[in-house]
């Protein structure tokens, strides 16, 4: 049994012409103990297929299973064993972080303690401030904090590090790392792609309201053609053009050429044998798989141009593009 199990899911704004379809017709799984990392453009539908696997949104279509049971109606079964933090949670602004906390901690079970809580979000110097007088960033610690506060078996993490600098995103991956280890299992959603690739086991790519790929990162990266730079030579272009595994265009721009590759060893070993034979040297050589970044981009690129061709297949739920409520 997954611990989320989602078959066909669909959710829908808006009626009749006005409807806008923001999830259509997405399945997915994630196991025990697996992070998985959502990924898309603003407006592809993360945060609103999040909602409806958390249970806090109805389906329009389609059936979602947590611990195998539904997130809606066995709300109260699901709710000790899972934590949500979302991108936006509603504070009372007059309470201060510990009172906060231990208010929250007051409906739940087996709460870890608070000051335990405080200290893993680096919040303990802030216990005694009042919510409005957070920054940005120490918000999200909270967000986190109350997310983890319960020891939950299953976490929805909605843009976790937002807003944080770059050590105390590093020590939120730290913490996130620790609740794998100890058998958690999370739904990630991110715009930092790097934090995707240092804690996801799989990435799911989505746009336009479906998941469009999936895999590994390692599986996701190899998708795409490397990339070959080096300072212009007196090597023919025909001669690059024959190279094995070499595709798209040469490019030739400032003073360098650049190719790419869908096997990066192999065109890369053909180019030097062809510069030797000769005897050419080149110079400023950078070969390079790519990088999450850089497939996000390229996935995204096509998807967006694949949509955009009038032979492109209309969606299976409403064609419909005019938007009552945010897709997000």
């Amino acid at each position: 049994m997954y611990t989320i199990e989602a078959e066909n899911v669909s959710r829908v704004y808006g009626k009749g012409a006005a409807a806008f379809v923001a999830v259509d017709g997405v399945s997915l799984q994630v196991a025990k103990g697996e992070l998985v990392a959502l990924l898309g453009t603003n407006g592809a539908g993360k945060t609103s297929l999040v909602e409806v696997l958390q249970g806090s949104a109805p389906a329009a279509a389609g059936q979602v299973k947590l611990f195998g049971q539904d997130p809606i109606r066995d709300r109260q079964a699901i709710r000790p064993r899972s934590g949500i933090m979302l991108q936006e949670a509603g504070f009372a602004q007059e309470l201060t972080v510990g009172e906060t906390l231990r208010m929250w901690a007051g409906t739940l079970s087996q709460p870890r303690p608070v000051a335990e809580a405080l200290e893993l979000t680096e919040l303990s110097h802030r216990t005694h401030v009042r919510i409005k007088s957070l920054s940005g960033g120490e918000k999200r610690r909270l967000d986190l904090a109350l997310a983890t506060l319960g020891r939950p078996e299953l976490l929805f993490l909605d843009e976790p590090t937002t807003g944080l600098d770059p050590a105390s995103r590093r020590r939120t991956w730290e913490l996130i790392r620790g609740m794998l280890s100890r058998g958690a299992t999370i739904l990630l959603t991110t715009h930092y792609l790097e934090e995707a690739e240092e804690l996801a086991d799989r990435v799911l790519i989505m746009a336009g309201g479906k998941i469009r790929t999936e895999g590994t990162v390692s599986q996701i990266v190899a998708s795409q053609p490397a990339t070959i730079q080096f300072a212009d030579t007196a090597l023919p272009d025909d001669v690059l053009a024959a190279l094995p595994a070499r595709t798209g265009h040469i490019v030739h721009e400032r003073g360098h050429t650049k190719l790419r590759s869908v096997d990066l060893h192999t065109t890369l070993r053909a180019l030097l044998a062809a510069a030797d034979a000769q005897g050419l040297h080149l110079d400023q050589l950078d070969a390079r798989a790519a990088s999450l970044e850089q497939a996000f981009l390229q996935l995204s690129a096509n998807i967006a141009e694949h949509d955009a061709s009038p032979a492109a297949p209309p969606s299976s739920a409403n064609p419909a593009r005019r938007q009552s409520a945010p897709a997000r």
